[in-house]
């Protein structure tokens, strides 16, 4: 007698439920990432045009935030000292989440709000350009950290959510993805991270590999 093909099992009450919430994280990070591409080109073109001439005249960029946006400064930082698609001359970028001595010894003597203050007053030079990552855009120190890069001549960028408000107002160029979502955010903001790495890239090749303008 033939053997009889066993049967398939219905999914139990556990499995749908993880299949719905896959689905609900998925169909939200789709939502923000298609409401994100409607304005993002003219921001986007300021932030790259800032980083290029910066970058041109010699300058470097100065990247920070908290948390999920200081390893997002970190990370877009080494992109760009190494490389992020194509070998080419090195980038200066610095990352002022890295050097724990300075961190701690400025929250303990200025305030943890004096954090990237201290160190844009001790790096950065006019035409650098600082560039603040904030989720809600209401963070002190990074708020405290553009403005002093405006003070010390520096140009600022900065990458935030649909609530950074308070950014704009230290901000050269500003992108701001559409959503209040914590997470939803950070992976808008690394992407976008990504794509100016890499049409930075492009630019500095020169004519022949210069991103669209």
């Amino acid at each position: 007698m033939p053997a009889q093909p066993a049967e398939i099992a219905s999914p139990g009450p556990r499995e749908t439920t993880l299949d719905a919430f896959l689905r609900r994280e998925a169909t939200e990070h789709r939502d923000v990432f298609e409401a994100l591409l409607p304005a993002l080109a003219a921001p986007f073109e300021r932030t790259l045009a800032l980083w290029e001439a910066a970058i041109r005249a010699g300058g470097k960029l100065l990247l920070f935030g908290n948390g999920g946006s200081a390893a997002d400064a970190q990370h877009l930082a080494a992109e760009l000292v190494v490389r992020y698609h194509t070998d080419r001359p090195a980038i200066a970028a610095i990352a002022l989440t890295t050097d724990t001595s300075a961190l701690t010894a400025g929250a303990n003597d200025l305030g943890y709000e004096h954090v990237f203050v201290r160190q844009i007053e001790a790096l950065g030079r006019p035409g650098d350009v600082a560039v603040g990552i904030s989720t809600s855009g209401r963070s002190p120190n990074v708020l405290a950290g553009l403005a002093a890069a405006r003070e010390h001549q520096l140009r600022t960028t900065g990458l935030t959510g649909a609530e950074g408000d308070q950014m704009q107002a230290v901000c050269d160029a500003l992108l701001r993805v559409p959503s209040p979502i914590t997470a939803r955010i950070q992976e808008m903001h690394i992407f976008l991270g990504h794509m100016l790495c890499k049409a930075l890239e492009q630019r500095l090749a020169g004519p022949g590999g210069g991103a669209p303008r």
